[in-house]
């Protein structure tokens, strides 16, 4: 006997399964319940309003699709080899974003797994998958989803993300999924249908979900629920919850703290750390803050401002959200202090904007800082990543600001050999309208600022999904090789030094020049030359020894060292 059950508390549902249907008993809570002996596997539920059976909203397999029937599975089936994995903490870590759909030409989780040494060799501790959940069409970044507890069958299903967790923790590396509950994506969206799982208000990617109103706690369940299911059953070490700040709860206990309490919980029961990392537009340190001092008790946030800091300074661009950054002093402030927006003014806003962080108690590993992201790379009008940009030496110089920072440092896939692929704004709804208002809004979007539609990549143009995928002939090249090295090298310094591991904000102090920059951590002094020409920079401390260098030639005079053009270089100091 298979039992079947799905809320649908203002209207009768009958199951649909073998071809058949069958009528389903009502329960509690507007629950429907249907005990059906039959070796059938493909299912679906009919609503009185609809003509055809529809996909469970808590489908645990969409083999034909968001749009086809669901399929009974089995967690409990699969035979996992991870038996002895213990986890891996974020305090520490090193983290690597990366898209399934285009880490490989093959595009699936077992092709994935064949490239998982190199991250081995790296020196990467998680791997971070952008979303995997299904969604509508073949292709995809993932943020529309709509299937909140099943794998995308095109990257393998649910054996498929099990068999990549699996041989992640076979090589030591753990697991974050990137996962998206503050809406549902335009097409496949059955869900509300059935239930209340949309509120009253909007966001950017579409309607709320309904976390306040009535039937607000099945929906507040319904979100947990798929939390502790990717945690559990497909034994994901961590979370990183798509914009929060799109969730619109008033409750007196917030979603993310009601996450946080049972995450902590099913942490103990697992004997493993589980993480939860925030993606918040915000700056508001109280969603990192423990829930005993008032705050939501997450583990992590990412750090926009760090990026924003780095790329203007490097890249000299201004135009948006960029406008306030791009100084030596915003480079110190965030260093120093995590956000460079904390209740100061912004300009892009026209207003105040941010929270100060309490760097005394604060440790930096609770901010994850990048140098490229999906985001700040796709969503680029060309999806141009840093390599189109910056000369060879501001890419070291880029990459040694990060990893020696004191923040959790996170790679783009292929920004470890500066790849030259671009990674661009992709989709492949099979609806024609859909289609055409998904690339007409993108050739608005960028026509604004002054981008000829033409010059604007068209996302639904299978071409454009092709070039976002990595080309893994570059790494051994000239030009990308040393660059993977100097990844590779500063990976292992950042291990090894005491200084650079050491998360605290307020041992951090920087000082700066005319086009230089230097980093005191502890018995480290990282030290940057952002000039063409050579420069000779204070370091305020007698250098023991040169530990990295990112060019040839650097030279020490007592408190001094003399610097190549655009080149860093990390000393251990008395």
């Amino acid at each position: 006997m298979t039992l079947f059950s799905v809320w649908a508390p203002d209207k009768p549902v009958t199951l649909h399964l073998d071809g058949r249907d069958h009528a389903m008993e009502p329960g509690e809570g507007g629950w429907w319940h249907a005990e059906v002996a039959s070796e059938a596997v493909d299912y679906g539920f009919r609503l009185p309003d609809q003509d055809r059976p529809l996909p469970d909203p808590r489908s645990p397999w969409q083999p034909d699709g968001v749009h086809g029937l669901s399929r009974v599975y089995d967690h409990a089936a699969f035979g996992w080899t991870d038996q002895g994995w213990t986890g891996r903490q974020l305090p520490g870590s090193v983290l690597y974003e990366l898209h399934i759909g285009t880490f490989t030409p093959q595009g699936t989780f077992d092709a994935a797994i064949e490239r998982l040494d190199h991250l081995v060799d790296l020196g990467v501790d998680l791997v971070e998958l952008l979303p995997v959940n299904a969604f509508n069409g073949t292709y995809n970044w993932g943020y529309d989803g709509v299937c909140w507890f099943a794998p995308h069958e095109a990257y393998g299903g649910p054996d498929g993300l099990k068999r990549f967790v699996d041989a992640a923790h076979s090589r030591g590396l753990g697991v974050v999924l990137d996962v998206v509950y503050n809406h549902f994506g335009p097409s496949g969206a059955y869900a509300p249908m059935f239930a209340p799982y949309l509120g009253g208000g909007s966001n950017p990617w579409g309607s709320s979900v309904n976390l306040g109103g009535p039937g607000s706690d099945e929906v507040r369940r319904y979100i947990v629920d798929s939390v502790l299911m990717w945690l559990r059953d497909y034994h994901i070490d961590g979370l990183r919850l798509d914009a929060v700040h799109a969730l619109h709860d008033e409750g007196a206990v917030h979603l993310l703290e009601q996450m946080a309490v049972e995450v902590e919980s099913l942490s103990t029961e697992l004997r493993r750390p589980l993480t939860l990392i925030a993606e918040s537009d915000l700056n508001d340190p109280r969603l990192i803050t423990p829930r005993e001092a008032g705050g939501h008790g997450l583990h992590a946030q990412w750090d926009d401002d760090v990026h924003h800091a780095l790329h203007t300074l490097l890249t000299g661009e201004r135009q948006g959200y960029y406008g306030d950054f791009g100084s030596l002093d915003c480079l110190r402030t965030v260093l120093e202090g995590g956000f460079f927006h904390a209740g100061t003014w912004s300009s892009f806003r026209g207003r105040r904007h941010g929270r100060p962080v309490d760097r005394q108690r604060t440790p930096g590993h609770r901010f994850v800082a990048f140098l490229q992201n999906h985001d700040q790379i796709g969503n680029r009008a060309a999806g141009d990543r840093l390599t189109a940009t910056l000369s060879p030496g501001l890419l070291k110089v880029a990459a040694t600001l990060l990893l020696t920072s004191p923040f959790t440092p996170m790679l783009f896939m292929g920004e470890e050999w500066a790849a030259g692929s671009p990674w661009q704004y992709f989709t492949s709804h099979p609806e024609p309208d859909l289609a055409a208002a998904v690339r007409n809004g993108r050739r608005r979007e960028f026509s604004r600022h002054g981008w000829a539609e033409d010059d604007v990549p068209d996302p639904q143009d299978p071409a454009t999904f092709e070039r976002s995928k990595l080309d893994w002939s570059e790494p051994g090249k000239p030009g990308h090789a040393e660059i993977l090295d100097l990844y590779r090298r500063l990976i292992a310094l950042r291990r090894s030094l005491p200084g650079l591991t050491d998360p605290w904000l307020h041992q951090v102090e920087v000082w700066h020049g005319d086009q230089h920059v230097v980093i005191r951590r502890g018995p480290s002094v990282v030290a940057v030359n952002l000039a063409e020409c050579a420069q000779t920079v204070s370091v305020r401390a007698l250098p023991k020894a040169v530990l990295l260098a990112t060019s040839p030639g650097v030279i020490v005079e007592r408190d001094r060292l003399v610097l190549p053009p655009e080149s860093a270089a990390v000393v251990s100091v008395r």
